[in-house]
């Protein structure tokens, strides 16, 4: 098993992304600490990691708070007795979300709180974890439009990512030599909630898809297949990415230096 033995944090663990990573992680054998504000959801997801036979525990936390991110993580070394994978992917897109004369102050504060604070807590409580355990992989939740725009404006969702990269590759060269591996996943498009919730029309939706070599969305379970990778020891030379999963649609857009 490729996580056998190694126990992950995995945040906005209730839905998408983070339920999937979750279900995946522990069929690999990891200990999942599922972390959410939604006890309801993020209890399901428990429920269905131990259903599968694997093991689990809830934590209800906010992100954007530094003592619920210590909360977490300290649950994990109690009930674990370790950290190993740090998988800070709790991310938030407001539909109030637009270009820079729309969006509101307050808008733009959540987004940071949640995109951006919420990955730098994890950070800052998780590394510690993982030295103790003698190292391991912290993979942040980046997005594509952080590397070349969103056709649709959503300012404050893209500068949080791109803060999550540069946050990702400073911390990457800092624990190099500590075997502490950092790394963002950057999804393309996803036929997720959070997403679908914000193209809610067809023309947003379409004005997506056109860009998308593929010609489709992607899939939560398709990036956790590539989390699994980055939080296993076949990745044990990889730090400091940007790990993109987006269908081809960077490489059809993005022109190399």
């Amino acid at each position: 098993m490729r996580l056998k033995d190694k126990v992950a944090v995995i945040t906005g663990a209730a839905s998408g992304i983070g339920r999937q990573s979750a279900i995946r992680f522990a069929s690999e054998g990891a200990h999942i600490v599922a972390v959410d504000l939604n006890r309801q959801a993020g209890e399901e997801t428990a429920e269905q990691v131990e259903a599968n036979g694997g093991k689990a525990i809830f934590v209800e936390a906010d992100v954007s708070k530094a003592s619920d991110c210590q909360r977490m993580v300290v649950a994990a070394e109690e009930s674990f007795g370790k950290l190993n994978v740090m998988f800070n992917n709790a991310g938030i897109m407001l539909g109030e979300d637009g270009d820079a004369e729309s969006t509101t102050e307050s808008v733009w504060e959540k987004t940071m709180a949640v995109n951006l604070r919420g990955v730098f807590l994890g950070c800052k409580y998780g590394i510690p974890a993982i030295r103790r355990a003698g190292g391991g992989s912290i993979i942040n939740t980046a997005s594509f439009v952080a590397l070349m725009g969103a056709a649709t404006p959503q300012i404050a969702y893209t500068a949080s990512k791109g803060g999550v990269l540069a946050m990702t590759r400073e911390l990457a060269m800092i624990h190099a030599r500590e075997n502490i591996r950092v790394n963002a996943l950057c999804p393309g498009p996803l036929h997720t909630e959070l997403l679908m919730n914000f193209l809610d029309t067809e023309a947003k939706r379409n004005r997506r898809l056109v860009h998308l070599p593929m010609g489709r969305f992607g899939e939560a379970k398709e990036m956790a297949e590539a989390a699994v990778f980055l939080a296993s020891d076949e990745s044990s030379y990889i730090t400091g990415t940007d790990f993109l999963v987006d269908g081809g649609l960077t490489a059809a857009y993005v022109t190399p230096e």
